[in-house]
């Protein structure tokens, strides 16, 4: 492949993604003007708090091999100050990972390659809360909470919003004994108790 073509490929995958990142941001939009209903209402308000938001501002970037996965999301977000952060897309590979597995207090670590199949999470001054699932070179597929002890293998392509107008926090939460995410910003609500 030549320069120019691997240019042009670059150009058209940013552009998907920012298509893909405005299609989240229109489907908010919309969501916005219709107001919660029903399900969505009761579910929202259980979760503590909800805010009307502004933009979305996105991001691009690339981490290279050997670098930390998580050290560097969560050095991405300080760098730039971002106060209501999601990671809107990631592929790559990895050639170690680490997980905090479903219900376990420690983390598991994993030997060999993975490729990224999915990374989903918010991003805030207080912290980050990170998912992913991860294949190895038999199809088999293992997620949980991301942790450091992810070495990216070849690539990680990352595309990162900002919601302008909302700021996360992770606060203790006397139900679940965790630092949860509440939502702080315009025409924030708390949830009724």
């Amino acid at each position: 492949m030549t320069g120019r073509a691997t240019l042009f490929g670059l150009r058209t995958a940013a552009l998907g993604v920012l298509c893909g990142a405005c299609a989240v941001a229109a489907v908010a939009q919309s969501a916005r003007r219709a107001g919660p209903t029903g399900g969505a209402q009761r579910a929202t308000q259980a979760a503590g708090a909800e805010a009307a938001s502004g933009r979305l501002k996105t991001y691009a970037l690339r981490l290279k091999p050997g670098q930390d996965l998580r050290r560097e999301l969560e050095g991405f977000a300080k760098a730039r100050g971002l106060r209501a952060g999601v990671v809107l897309t990631a592929v790559g590979s990895l050639s170690k990972a680490a997980l905090r597995l479903a219900d376990k207090s420690e983390a598991t670590e994993f030997e060999g390659k993975f490729e990224i199949v999915s990374l989903v999470g918010t991003l805030s001054p207080d912290g980050v809360h990170l998912h992913a699932s991860l294949s190895d070179g038999e199809g088999r597929t293992v997620g949980g909470h991301l942790v450091e002890g992810c070495t990216v293998y070849t690539t990680v392509e990352l595309a990162v919003g900002e919601i302008e107008g909302v700021r996360f926090a992770r606060e203790q939460d006397a139900q679940t004994g965790y630092k949860e995410l509440r939502v702080y910003g315009r025409a924030a609500r708390k949830a009724k108790r």
